[in-house]
């Protein structure tokens, strides 16, 4: 049998990047060859074995044929006689469809070492249309390397739009979108993979609510973006930018889906977006099956971003209800991202990525004066249950009082 490294870590290499993880193509052998020389069988849907010693996946070369709608209906043929061109047309993209031999040497078939130097993600073979998930990879992609100067190729677009409209996409099941949409979500640019699907009109089918937000417009005067949706990508790369956490950057794309619900007649304003929202994230929740923490987070985003943005100018018992209606002297670790996810929102305006938000401080700095008062044991005397909780609240209430600054003159909600 014959070994190849291949995919992403033969195009990291050649990108000069540095390689996360190694896996392996083998040729011209069974299963029950592997099994004897150690490997460990992994593989669910087709023969993966993980190395006895170095535990890399080794995956015997395949074939695949379209049987079923979706991503899930494919036959898998696997036999010695498969060939490594055979497995390598099998892949996404031409810069994931590369190999070395075990003296170094690389095999290229589908020209995706020319691809890198031109940054193109391009389909290997018209069998891309036959995957939808390819769809969410390619988007995934662009959110990695955007930064570098990648692109989708045109034709790679095409068959996007045309994978959309023959309903593929309609057959993708929630736990694969979630997934690829985390990864993207994770990555340096993942503005570009909203874009990505947004063009070839996968958004409108995967996630309508932020598909909706573009050409919302909203008040020049705090938005000068206009566009709600550009908003948003705009917010979200700053969350990128940052290095926030996944559900950060989940709840900055999701905070405003409110506007996407704003009747049209009155444009551009949007009162009451902050509530109206809370719907549709409980929706889109539901329905890709996103993780409790993030649901939270994103819901927490929605309600309250505004009362943040407006921080300087609360007053200390509004303070307090809003450190109690977020939960934040149980859950202080959340509040903190809830603040970075305002944050975020606030600098995602054209123009304002550098503008300073001193908002956050100040809450920040509230959280800590009402976290470490406390009530004595002569001010315990007495009380049980709610008196209890009572007490201290008017004893947290004073203190903010005495030690948080002068409310500021009013600052424009974002």
């Amino acid at each position: 049998m014959d070994i190849y490294l291949v995919g992403g870590a033969v195009r990291d290499e050649l990108l000069g990047r540095p390689v996360a993880e190694r896996d392996w193509g083998v040729v011209g052998a069974t299963p029950a060859e592997l099994e004897s020389l150690g490997y460990i069988a992994v593989g669910r849907d087709f023969p993966v074995f993980l190395h006895p010693q170095t535990r890399e996946e080794h995956a015997l070369a395949r074939l695949e044929r379209k049987v079923a709608p979706g991503y899930r209906g494919f036959a898998t043929e696997f036999s010695p006689g498969v060939t490594l061109e055979q497995d390598l047309a099998r892949r996404d993209l031409t810069i994931n469809a590369m190999a070395r031999d075990a003296a170094g040497r690389l095999i290229d078939p589908f020209g995706g070492q020319a691809d890198l130097g031109q940054r193109v993600l391009r389909h290997v073979s018209p069998a891309f249309v036959e995957d939808p998930v390819r769809i969410l990879r390619v988007a995934r992609f662009l959110a990695r390397f955007a930064p570098l100067g990648f692109r989708v190729a045109p034709e790679t677009l095409a068959l996007m739009r045309r994978m959309v409209e023959a309903g593929e996409v309609d057959a993708l099941v929630p736990e694969r979108v979630w997934r690829e949409l985390a990864r993207a979500l994770d990555e340096p640019a993942p503005r570009a993979a909203i874009e990505a699907l947004r063009e070839c009109g996968a958004l409108r089918v995967l996630l309508p609510e932020v598909d909706a937000l573009f050409g919302v417009p909203q008040r020049a005067q705090w938005h000068p973006e206009i566009d709600t949706g550009e908003h948003v990508l705009l917010a979200l790369q700053i969350a990128a930018a940052r290095g926030t956490s996944q559900a950060v950057r989940f709840a900055v794309l999701a905070h405003d889906l409110g506007k996407g619900l704003t009747p049209r007649e009155e444009w551009p304003r949007h009162h009451g977006h902050e509530t109206r929202g809370l719907a549709a994230i409980e929706a889109l929740c539901s329905r890709l099956r996103v993780p409790q923490e993030h649901r939270e987070l994103a819901l927490l985003a929605s309600r309250f971003h505004t009362h943040v943005h407006r921080g300087l100018e609360l007053r200390t018992s509004t303070v307090l209800e809003l450190l109690e209606h977020c939960d934040a002297f149980r859950r202080p670790a959340r509040f903190k991202e809830f603040l970075e996810a305002c944050e975020c929102d606030a600098r995602g305006r054209l123009g304002h990525a550098a503008t300073p938000y001193p908002q956050r401080a100040r809450l920040e700095r509230a959280l800590a004066i009402a976290t470490a008062t406390t009530l004595s044991e002569r001010d315990r005397e007495g009380l049980e249950g709610a008196a209890f909780g009572e007490r201290l609240r008017r004893k947290r209430l004073a203190a903010l009082h005495s030690l948080l600054d002068e409310p500021s003159p009013p600052t424009p909600a974002a």
